[in-house]
């Protein structure tokens, strides 16, 4: 059996090869901007997911396809969103469909049900959000992951999507460095009252998620193909604790800093509108979007996928966080 990869030398992307590899699959594709030196036994494709001929000759001969790259963040060009995840995502289900793919496990975001609200313990049934006025990359995310469900059934092709919320763990080359880096600037402020709890999931249990999702829609695709499912650890935390903790463990300084939510929320507005008149293109210090990830819960129910997917995270918050924790010193 072939496996394609996009985005195989991504954070997620490795570990997903990795953790294919020690299943036993031996015979993996990666479809990537640029070749990769830390993966080893695997072929290479090099190409862009905006360039449909590209994007065929990567999935040519394969009869699963993970997508998994996209274009990640909170700020930037739509049209830059648009084309990779969405337009992307078109090319990767037309490649699939012409090449007689079986699968296609798709890598979403919980982000796709954003609707300005706190989301507390919800499950699959909660529709679609209205993301695009607050973040580029939730409301193309949304509109992929529409894409790949209603492909469905269509010429053969057996989908499915996943939707981990906030990936985390060693080899995180974005969520984390990004904290880090502003608590040892100085520039890291708690917002809002602390109390909020979010989902998180750890890298090792998302790739096993993948696995499990390619088996299931396998073995049982009247069950599974089609739908949606929450991925994370099943078991929130209270972020600015848990951040606290973290920074505690590498003897990074505190924040000292707390911006009420509505502070923030209103800072995050104000930065947006002056950095679209002003044509700047680097990330604002904060967005509304951001402030209401900073300050609001944001949690999942994830029997869905403990059901059909017979997903259980098999590394805990506790341990995933020693082993964050040794890879951030040892690097």
């Amino acid at each position: 059996m072939k496996i394609l990869v996009t985005g195989g030398s991504g954070f997620l992307g490795q570990h997903l090869v990795k953790a294919l590899q020690k299943a036993g699959y031996t015979d993996i594709r990666i479809f990537n901007r640029n070749p990769c030196d830390t993966l080893q036994n695997v072929e290479f494709v090099c190409g862009h997911l905006e360039d449909y001929q590209q994007v065929k000759k990567a999935v040519n001969g394969c009869e699963v396809v993970f997508h998994v790259a996209a274009k990640a963040g909170i700020w930037g060009c739509y049209r830059s969103y648009y084309n990779t995840n969405v337009l992307g995502t078109e090319h990767i289900i037309k490649a699939c469909k012409d090449c007689h793919v079986k699968y296609l496990v798709y890598t979403s975001s919980p982000s796709v049900v954003f609707n300005n609200q706190p989301l507390v313990n919800v499950d699959e049934r909660i529709g679609y959000g209205n993301p695009k006025k607050m973040c580029a990359y939730a409301h193309t995310k949304m509109l992929a992951e529409q894409l790949i469900l209603r492909a469905n059934n269509e010429k053969g092709l057996q989908t499915i999507a996943l939707r981990p919320h906030l990936i985390w763990g060693p080899g995180d080359n974005h969520l984390i460095p990004t904290l880090l880096d502003a608590a040892r600037r100085h520039r890291l402020f708690q917002v809002g009252d602390g109390k909020n709890w979010v989902d998180m999931s750890y890298v090792t249990n998302v790739a096993q998620a993948h696995l499990l999702a390619l088996e299931a829609i396998k073995n049982t695709p009247h069950s599974v193909s089609g739908k949606a499912y929450f991925i994370s650890q099943g078991d929130p935390v209270q972020l600015w604790p848990w951040v606290h903790l973290l920074l505690s463990k590498l003897d990074i300084p505190q924040p000292s800093v707390k911006i009420p939510a509505s502070l923030a929320y209103g800072i995050g507005l104000l930065c947006e509108i002056l950095y679209k008149v002003l044509f700047i293109k680097k990330q604002p210090p904060m967005t509304r979007f951001v402030a209401k990830e900073l300050s609001e819960d944001h949690y999942f129910n994830i029997s869905m996928a403990k059901m059909d997917l017979h997903y259980i995270p098999k590394i805990s918050n506790e341990e995933g966080l020693e082993q964050l924790v040794a890879w951030l010193k040892n690097k």
